[in-house]
């Protein structure tokens, strides 16, 4: 018998306070205890003497008749739920499981939640098959990168309060990796607090510094009055490459220039660019607060800079190394839904900032809005990084080395936390 505080494997099934939530447990399935205080029905999921490779897939044991609810990403960029009874019901990519078990007789239902993890360099998921058995998909996302433990691939916690379950779980999953904080422990950025309004559905990339104005006076007279604008995809300056291929979307276009384009300048031209800040963003930030009593003023950028990312040697942007990259997505996230726009990226390639300079990339594109007046940036298109960790470590560090740069830019620049994260639903992000 393996046990792990409240988590074992007997007799071949994965038992979750005495109550069977997998049968036919392999036998290479490992359990190790959680280790910290406040663990107390909690054990990670491993496996024993894995070959090396990049991605593998392990076979743990069989879900029947059991009630479950689980998120999955559908698409690349985000998640959605799922319910079902069975191990083939689970959908690749699921990164959370919430399993409702008997506790037999009198004794009371058990609620058995799985998180799979980040291990190393390796990012786990769950998945069913045919056989009806629940798999964990481990991946590096670099073909290079194959040896892992193994050991601490999902944390499994059960209890009898479903809501209470999650609750611990997530938390001694923050224990255990020591990379990301509870909600409890975070700084909530202010504009949680008001009604606000994003420029995207109005205008998609169309939108322009006077669109924005139109737009806020029409919500005043209709009686409601914004405290905080996004100025959404549209106010950069990008361009598509000169032998670019063609796509129905601007999701293959590259970062120009650090600042706005001409549409946010004031008499701002096509094809001219204006030297002068305080006729760039500054004017149209000063006037829309001073005339519509906006608190907040935040802006849309990719976490690559721009969907396609930033042209490598492109004027005044050549000390960010930014270098041509294929995005190669995963065959998980590929079997649930192709993306249209991310074939565009793969189609036109991705000008990757160096890793080691995107702290410098950030920090002087965020430090320019902030001299405009901005107080927060919407940073979008956060999962593409899983797509380019070959030869940068994996998708793991990719993104942890990213993230850690746009946290640090943020917390100089935008103190009161001023940052929304978007088409960010992957645990490399989430656990980062």
């Amino acid at each position: 018998m393996t046990v792990g505080a409240g988590i074992a494997v007997q007799d071949g099934s994965l038992l979750a306070l005495g109550a069977k939530v997998l049968r036919e447990v392999r036998g290479n399935v490992l359990v190790t205890p959680a280790a910290g205080g406040g663990l107390t029905n909690g054990a990670f999921l491993g496996v024993r003497s894995a070959p090396a490779a990049s991605r593998s897939i392990f076979p743990v044991g069989k879900l029947r008749d059991q009630r479950f609810v689980c998120t999955f990403r559908f698409k690349m960029w985000w998640m959605t739920q799922r319910m079902g009874s069975a191990g083939r019901d689970i959908p690749s990519e699921t990164q959370f499981l919430l399993v409702e078990g008997s506790g037999g007789g009198e004794q009371p239902v058990v609620y058995t939640v799985f998180l799979p993890v980040l291990e190393g360099s390796f990012r786990a998921v769950l998945q069913g098959n045919a056989a009806d058995e629940l798999e964990i998909c481990l991946e590096s996302g670099d073909p290079d990168v194959e040896s892992f433990q193994g050991s601490h691939l999902v944390f499994v916690g059960a209890g009898s309060d479903p809501f209470e379950v999650i609750t611990s779980s997530v938390k001694a999953v923050e224990r255990h990796l020591q990379t990301f904080s509870h909600r409890e422990k975070k700084k909530m950025p202010d504009i949680l607090n008001w009604f606000g309004w994003c420029t995207w559905d109005a205008f998609y990339t169309n939108v322009t510094a006077q669109g924005v104005k139109q737009g806020l006076q029409s919500l005043e007279k209709g009686g409601v009055s914004p405290r905080f604008v996004i100025i959404d995809d549209g106010w950069q300056s990008v361009a598509m490459d000169p032998v670019g291929i063609a796509c129905l979307s601007d999701n293959s276009a590259k970062l120009t220039h650090i600042r706005e384009n001409h549409k946010f300048q004031k008499n701002g031209r096509e094809g001219h660019r204006e030297d002068d800040p305080a006729k760039g963003l500054a004017h149209v930030v000063n006037e829309i607060k001073g005339k519509h009593q906006l608190k907040y003023v935040y802006v849309w950028h990719a976490i690559t800079g721009y969907w396609g990312g930033v042209r490598p040697g492109a004027a005044g942007m050549e000390h960010y190394g930014s270098k041509m990259q294929r995005p190669v997505p995963s065959p998980g996230v590929q079997k649930n839904e192709r993306c249209d726009a991310l074939d565009s990226m793969t189609a036109n390639g991705l000008g990757l900032v160096n890793p080691d300079r995107a702290f410098s990339f950030y920090d002087e594109l965020h430090s320019y809005l902030a001299s405009a007046g901005i107080d927060g940036v919407k940073v979008d298109v956060q999962n593409v990084l899983e797509t380019l960790g070959a030869g940068h470590g994996g998708r793991v560090m990719l993104a942890r080395k990213y993230q850690q740069a746009l946290e640090a830019s943020v917390a100089r620049n935008f103190p009161d936390n001023g940052i929304i994260s978007c088409m960010s639903h992957s645990t490399d992000n989430l656990y980062r």
